[in-house]
């Protein structure tokens, strides 16, 4: 049998096995699970949330989502300056991380995926400030979690039930025969209409295809055909023509003096237009002088004046266009002129002698 001795140090050396083994597996074990190594400098940072979002110890914290530490605690604490703000995360991370956080950068805690744990991401876009020092507090930005986004969505939800709902007694009456698309759906008299109406625009294809009718011979006349073939054809020649200049809208379009007279006939217009604005001329002074304008109006009111008189048969004129006897009086003595004349013609020494007599 084995001495007392022998089972002692046996029962020593399995001891100290167990407890290499198991000072081995935790030093694996906290290899693998974080991101700061055994030997590695850290600093560290902490940050206050008002709510963990299911955020504990040992999950990582990334920087522009690349791993640059782990959550060291998460605990609530009683601290008047974050009263609104009671979970206090303290983090460690690399110290060769250090100079690329600012002080003015923020921490939000993210869900890897919709099921996946949380972590702490640290956004450093935009933020100013010298690097963080150890224990350095950020700013905190929660993103909006599971719960925030069932809440935000309850919302859409109703909306989406009433909108179901009104749909639902839409296809309703369109069963029932109500309305326009319910008459269309279940009325047989429309049914009826719409058969007829399906029924002619058939019989009109038909007799397209027979040749019949306007469109028919369109489709089926080659004489036609012809025709419009030919009318494209000598179409396209006049375009032909007037893309080279051959005839007169060519001209129009291809000739370089035609378009320079045109240009110094809109640059002239625009000259004329110009001295009239700046009152040149006869035209700027009627546009722009007020004393030529006034006597433009007086001279346009005596004109009115004076047709007003006439219209009255007043004066003169206005006698002669308004009184009968006046204008009987004249067309007498026109006739007896006439009657004078043609005396003279018919005997004129009866009235051209010139008789004289001395003594």
């Amino acid at each position: 049998m084995p001495s007392q001795q022998q089972l002692r140090w046996s029962q020593l050396r399995v001891g100290i096995t167990v407890i290499v083994g198991a000072v081995t597996l935790a030093v694996l074990v906290f290899l693998m699970s974080g991101t700061s190594g055994l030997f590695t400098a850290n600093i560290t940072l902490v940050t206050y949330f008002d709510n963990a979002e299911g955020l504990r110890s040992g999950q990582p914290v990334d920087l522009q989502g690349v791993p640059i530490g782990n959550v060291q605690s998460v605990a609530v604490v009683q601290d008047p300056k974050h009263a609104d703000q009671p979970v206090q995360v303290v983090m460690r991370i690399k110290k060769r991380f250090q100079p690329y956080v600012r002080a003015k950068a923020k921490a939000t805690v993210l869900t890897a995926g919709v099921l996946g744990e949380s972590y702490v991401d640290i956004d450093n876009k935009g933020a100013t400030g010298p690097p963080v020092q150890d224990g350095s507090v950020l700013e905190s930005n929660n993103a909006p979690g599971l719960q925030d986004v069932v809440r935000s969505s309850q919302t859409t939800l109703q909306n989406l039930d009433v909108l179901v709902r009104r749909v639902d007694r839409i296809v309703a009456d369109v069963e029932n025969g109500q309305g326009s698309l319910g008459k269309i759906v279940s009325d047989p008299a429309l049914y009826n209409k719409a058969t007829g109406i399906l029924n002619q625009i058939q019989a009109l294809l038909n007799d397209v295809s027979a040749g019949k009718g306007s469109i028919g011979k369109l489709l089926t006349d080659e004489t036609l055909a012809n025709k419009l073939v030919d009318s494209v054809d000598k179409l396209d020649r006049i375009m032909g023509d007037t893309e080279s200049g051959k005839n007169n809208l060519g001209k129009i379009l291809n000739d370089e003096s035609l378009y320079k007279n045109l240009h110094e006939t809109v640059a002239k217009a625009n000259q004329l237009m110009d001295d009239i604005n700046s009152g040149k001329g006869t035209l700027g002074r009627m546009v722009k002088d007020k004393e030529t304008a006034d006597k433009l109006a007086n001279t346009i009111n005596k004109l009115s004046s004076i047709v007003d008189r006439l219209d009255a048969g007043e004066g003169s004129a206005g006698k002669f266009l308004k009184d009968p006897s006046f204008y009987n009086n004249t067309d007498q003595l026109l006739i007896e002129s006439r009657g004078l004349v043609k005396a003279i013609r018919e005997n004129p020494k009866k009235y051209l002698t010139i008789h004289f007599r001395i003594f």
